[in-house]
């Protein structure tokens, strides 16, 4: 767990489940994601098996209520012969915005992938994301590759 004077970082508790469920509600939302209970109880089951590859952390302040969430998991890299990170969602409530709440959970973020020693932490957003994106583009590099999703075979 990483702490600073304001906020810790650190892997979801079973019990803090009804304030990451508010959060990931909130991300879902966000992106215009409709989001069953049944698939929010499925990633929650995720986060808490430590044989899943999807990891998850959250950002408390200084009461220790949870105010942001991350998602996380490892990804390899064949062109590079690596492993990296892949941040699949971060998303801090909008009351806490602003105060550094973010800039923790990506601290932390890279210390793990210091530790794993994975070669990078990827992400995407949205285009019209800009205030993440001037975030992001204070602790990150933007890459030049476009995202494609293909779906599955009907048949």
């Amino acid at each position: 767990m990483t702490t600073t004077t304001r906020w810790s970082v650190g892997a979801p508790e079973r019990s803090e489940y009804p304030a990451w469920r508010e959060l990931f509600r909130g991300y879902c939302a966000f992106y215009r994601v409709p989001m069953p209970e049944e698939k929010v109880a499925l990633v929650w089951s995720w986060l808490t098996d430590p044989d899943h590859e999807l990891e998850g952390l959250l950002v408390r302040d200084a009461d220790g209520t949870p105010v942001g969430l991350a998602h996380f998991r490892p990804f390899v890299r064949p062109l590079h012969g690596a492993v990296a990170g892949f941040l699949d969602d971060l998303f801090v409530a909008p009351d806490a915005r602003g105060g550094g709440a973010v800039d923790a959970l990506l601290a932390r973020l890279r210390a793990i992938a210091a530790e794993r020693g994975w070669n990078t932490v990827r992400w995407i957003t949205a285009d019209d994301n800009h205030r993440a994106r001037s975030k992001y583009d204070q602790v990150a590099v933007r890459t030049m590759f476009v995202t494609y999703d293909m779906a599955p075979d009907a048949s």
